[in-house]
């Protein structure tokens, strides 16, 4: 069926350092837990609960961006409980799921790194696109810090 609900449980920026030079970024981000929970929907209905981590790193030390949050995807009981036994056999989640949560997380993290990064005065992490006059000789990419 899909994502019923989205919730951020913390979020830290911390800029650790001056930038001298070159800004190597880099983002990931994890599940770290799948459980069991209900959802209101014509009364009380199985879901999944699944938590995650997604983290922003400027190096060589110059700061980071961490937050945790989870999600509740909602789905008929007999998909709720093999997606439950699979995560709990290999901690792997279907594709279908997984590429549902990734963008999702993807989505939504990026956008709340974004506005982060530019409180704490670090460059973005995702490249933005940048109006360049057509008679103008300089790259965009000897611009752009990360």
């Amino acid at each position: 069926m899909g994502i019923v609900s989205f919730v951020f449980e913390k979020m830290f920026a911390e800029k650790t350092g001056r930038i001298t030079d070159k800004v190597d970024i880099n983002h990931n981000f994890n599940i770290t837990n799948v459980e069991k929970t209900d959802v209101i929907i014509e009364g009380k209905k199985p879901a999944l609960k699944l938590s995650f981590d997604f983290n922003v790193s400027y190096e060589p030390n110059i700061g980071n961006i961490n937050m945790t949050g989870n999600l509740v995807y909602f789905e008929k009981e007999e998909e709720i409980t093999k997606i439950l036994n699979q995560w709990k056999k290999s901690k792997n989640l279907p594709m279908g799921i997984t590429s549902l949560v990734a963008n999702t997380v993807l989505l939504k993290s990026n956008i709340k790194a974004l506005m982060l990064s530019q409180d704490v005065n670090l460059p973005p992490q995702i490249q933005l696109p940048k109006v360049v006059p057509s008679d103008s000789k300089e790259k965009i990419e000897d611009d752009y810090i990360g």
